[in-house]
């Protein structure tokens, strides 16, 4: 018999459809069918889920024969991680094949910001151009970049910066060897030295509100912001004030605090560019995400190695 897969959260149907044809698998019953999920969450020997699902150790109770979590996604920090190790269930998640897009999202983000794409599109849209030239606006080559958290993501945005001709510094928790960039201890100091400050830690409790009133006064009025990492990671309140102050010059946000629910002070603001956590939303890396979240799976019920566990904590 196949193993019992359930999905905890949404998943693309190009991911769904791998899991029906591999496993006896059942997409979303704590949404649409509750009764299912009391039949079928005792036999469920994986879960799936996606980088923004909430899995407390309360919650894996209900799942006693869990032995895999596979994460459509590089992040797992609404994953408790503590308990399913101590419940023997593996975690998995798909990093390495978003890489690109994600770093591609955040260069999209400082250009767009910084030459006031969208203003100048409307601009041209509502025929303001037969009135007057578009104010000026930012040069973003030449300019000096701070990056928080030099993982791989962080170092793909470095090398794409370097394409710009930016000076690049970055911020992480140790000194990281090899790395030819000025590092900084902490992320006020790093704000202090550069125009573009771009978020790019890991969520959870150890990142959580780490760019807050201190960092935007730092960073100051010509410099923006730059999140494609994780809402938590920023005090939204501290940003919404900074940006309507115009304490920091402007931001550009894939992700937010309480998703898909962005505040209404961030939507009224034009120097402000955000986009619905779409950095890996390309069809090349969904489907390469949906391969490896897959193959994670197949391994662990073949009694192979797993393509892509999380790492191990120190």
């Amino acid at each position: 018999m196949k193993p019992v897969v359930l999905s905890v959260d949404y998943l693309p149907n190009f991911l769904t459809e791998q899991l029906y044809s591999s496993f006896d698998f059942h997409h979303e019953l704590h949404k649409n069918d509750p009764a299912a999920l009391e039949k079928f969450a005792p036999q469920a020997r994986a879960l799936v889920a996606n980088g923004e699902t909430i899995l407390t150790g309360e919650m894996l109770a209900r799942f006693p024969k869990a032995e895999i979590i596979t994460v459509f996604g590089v992040g797992y920090d609404g994953i408790d991680i503590n308990a399913a190790s101590e419940r023997g269930i593996e975690v998995t998640h798909t990093p390495n094949v978003l890489t690109d897009d994600v770093a591609d999202l955040a260069m999209a983000l400082i250009l767009t910001v910084s030459r006031r794409i969208i203003p100048a599109d409307q601009h041209v849209r509502t025929r303001a151009w037969s009135n007057g030239a578009f104010p000026f606006s930012r040069k973003v080559s030449g300019s000096k970049i701070g990056i928080i958290g030099l993982g791989r993501i962080g170092r793909t945005i470095a090398k794409r910066a370097e394409a710009f001709d930016m000076q690049i510094a970055y911020t992480d928790r140790n000194v990281i060897p090899g790395v030819k960039y000025d590092f900084y201890p902490d992320a006020v100091q790093l704000a202090k030295e550069v125009d573009y400050l771009v978020v790019a830690a890991y969520g959870g409790p150890s990142t959580l509100g780490l760019v807050n009133t201190k960092v935007l006064n730092a960073l100051g009025p010509n410099g923006y912001l730059i999140n494609i990492a994780r809402g938590s990671v920023v005090n939204e309140a501290d940003l919404v004030a900074a940006l309507q102050e115009k304490r920091i010059a402007g931001a550009g946000l894939d992700v937010f605090a309480n998703e898909p629910n962005v505040p209404a002070e961030l939507l009224a603001l034009d120097n402000v560019v955000l986009t619905p956590h779409m950095a890996s939303g390309t069809v090349q890396t969904r489907t390469a995400m949906a391969d490896l979240a897959h193959a994670n799976l197949v391994a662990h019920f073949a009694g192979k190695p797993l393509p892509s566990p999380i790492p191990k904590a120190n």
